[in-house]
């Protein structure tokens, strides 16, 4: 008797969140964006929420918490009533800084759902037109005439414009200064400005600094060429064989909100990235999509950690 009541117990309990997330959200969502506005990671993320308060009939706010690569936004999101009303917002770069911080504010793995993928697209090696470096290969033999003579820009320390970078130094056996800005729009900002040599720009953030002639792309990082910028090579092809990095966005809520509810935002993301607008202008700005359940999703995350401190450690990045 004790078992059947302990079952009919869990019943009620599962029908009980399940009612919860059919009706979810009855109120305003906040996501807390690891980047600030601007950034690769707000510019696909607003997407969804703009689609999600159209879809939910409930505003969805993009709140931007940028710091120590994603971690102010981390910390926020981890400590949230885990009830599906406070979610974070990140790039790949949530799987860099288990290995890159030595003291983090949570625990990667423990504090959070993983839910599932936005998004994916190449970031392009940009310059200023002004400099001599029209390809990889003026690139590489520079760093290797004069090591630590180029300086290399990022979005922050532990974002995956940093990864991107220390890859390449890494597989090209060259050494570069690594000069990390808050997010993407101030790394950009002193390319345009001709004050830092290169920058591993996220394709939809300087697209249209691409079109106006007033950055140059050198190459992309994935192995495919972008079909946005078909003309651009890859870092594959240009003399490092085999190179291939992509930047992805993803969503994550706090442990504890209810799998029913977890469920709910996953389908949403299906739903959202399939709608014809919003495939179309993350198309526009150089994405290709990504469909992961949250199981799944779950398993990507902990690969890609794996990666992240395999490339750090072998780059001789001590975790700070």
């Amino acid at each position: 008797m004790k078992k059947i009541a302990k079952l009919m117990l869990v019943a009620l309990a599962f029908s009980g969140a399940s009612a919860v997330a059919a009706d979810y959200p009855t109120k305003p969502v906040r996501f807390i964006v690891a980047f600030p506005p601007g950034s690769a990671t707000d510019i696909v993320g607003r997407l969804y929420t703009q689609k999600w308060t159209e879809m939910w009939g409930q505003q969805v706010i993009a709140d931007n918490r940028p710091g120590a690569g994603g971690s102010i936004a981390g910390a926020i999101a981890a400590k949230a009533t885990p009830d599906g009303y406070t979610l974070l917002m990140h790039s790949s770069g949530h799987t860099v800084n288990p290995s890159l911080y030595a003291k983090l504010p949570f625990d990667t793995l423990k504090d959070y759902v993983d839910i599932g993928p936005l998004a994916q697209q190449p970031n392009v090696m940009v310059t200023h037109p002004s400099t001599s470096y029209n390809m990889v290969q003026d690139v590489l033999k520079t760093a290797m005439a004069k090591p630590g003579s180029l300086n290399f820009a990022s979005a922050g320390v532990g974002s995956g414009t940093h990864l991107n970078l220390e890859k390449l130094k890494l597989m090209a056996k060259i050494n570069m200064n690594h000069v990390p800005y808050k997010g993407s729009a101030e790394a950009l900002a002193d390319i345009l400005g001709n004050r830092v040599d290169f920058y591993f720009a996220p394709v939809s953030t300087t697209l249209a600094h691409l079109q106006a002639g007033r950055v140059r792309g050198i190459a992309v990082s994935t192995i495919k060429r972008s079909s946005i910028l078909p003309n651009v090579p890859t870092i594959a092809e240009s003399g490092v064989p085999g190179f291939d990095f992509s930047l992805w966005f993803g969503i994550w809520a706090p442990t504890g909100v209810p799998q029913p509810i977890i469920n709910k935002i996953s389908q949403s993301i299906k739903v959202a990235g399939n709608d014809a607008a919003v495939k179309s202008r993350l198309a526009a700005l150089g994405n290709e999509p990504m469909e992961m359940d949250p199981a799944n999703f779950a398993k990507f995350v902990r690969s890609e950690i794996e990666v992240g401190a395999k490339v750090l450690q072998a780059a001789g990045i001590k975790p700070q």
